[in-house]
């Protein structure tokens, strides 16, 4: 395939206020290397979508793309589903919250193809209307190593077409979708604990999914194929 005919997806960066490179410590927008090989690899074209201070530049940006992703990170600020912090919630990113939302927002008024990573699957139930279990047990590993467990995908659904077996995938997260967003259907489910692990928006026109693992931690290309394929 040509450079040129491969679609182009967005992916939307980390913020933070200290990352080290070589000689410099300074404040970043960035993203673990496994985001953009996972666009690559599955065929399409990557582009890092850092916060804008004008969320109004969300619409300009996600129509200029053919697929978007919501990447992982921190967790959402519980007063964007009406709730007060767990003591377990961390920090909020503000910043990221109203960029990513803006995003989401675009591109469901666009039709643009859309896939939430761990914290991006949470966020578009967010945008949706859905809430969050704001902490659990037993889906993270220690600091900075992915856990693995089992999810069992719904059949039926988009989710469950791609990927129509249980699986073991990579996993990081002590926070969950609980009340589901307007529109949203359940897709995969955990299979120890039945927490819902994919979300998505049914429709054969278009491509809403949010996934509660992390693709980019593993070697199972299918779900980032299956957005490139709507996007192209």
């Amino acid at each position: 395939m040509s450079p040129l005919s491969k679609p182009l997806i967005g992916i939307s960066t980390y913020l933070e206020s200290s990352a080290r490179w070589g000689v410099w410590d300074l404040p970043a927008a960035l993203l673990p290397v496994g985001y953009h090989r996972l666009v690559q690899q599955a065929g399409g074209l990557a582009a890092m979508l850092p916060p804008d201070e004008d969320p109004e530049a969300a619409a300009r940006v996600v129509s200029r793309l053919d697929g978007l992703v919501i990447s992982g990170g921190p967790d959402v600020e519980p007063v964007r589903y009406g709730a007060e912090p767990h003591e377990r919630t961390g920090p909020p990113a503000r910043e990221r919250d109203t960029w990513e939302l803006a995003l989401i927002e675009a591109a469901l008024a666009a039709g643009t193809p859309l896939l939430g990573i761990c914290r991006g699957h949470q966020l578009l139930n967010v945008a949706l209307g859905g809430t969050l279990i704001q902490h659990l047990d037993g889906h993270a590993g220690a600091p900075g190593v992915f856990e693995r467990h089992l999810v069992q995908p719904v059949p039926g659904t988009l989710l469950g077409e791609v990927l129509p077996e249980p699986l073991s995938v990579p996993t990081f997260h002590h926070q969950a979708v609980d009340e589901l967003g307007k529109g949203l259907v359940a897709s995969a489910y955990a299979a120890d604990d039945g927490m819902i692990e994919a979300a998505e928006l049914p429709g054969a026109d278009r491509f809403v999914l949010g996934v509660q693992w992390h693709p980019e931690a593993g070697d199972d290309l299918r779900v980032m194929q299956a957005l490139v394929a709507a996007a192209g």
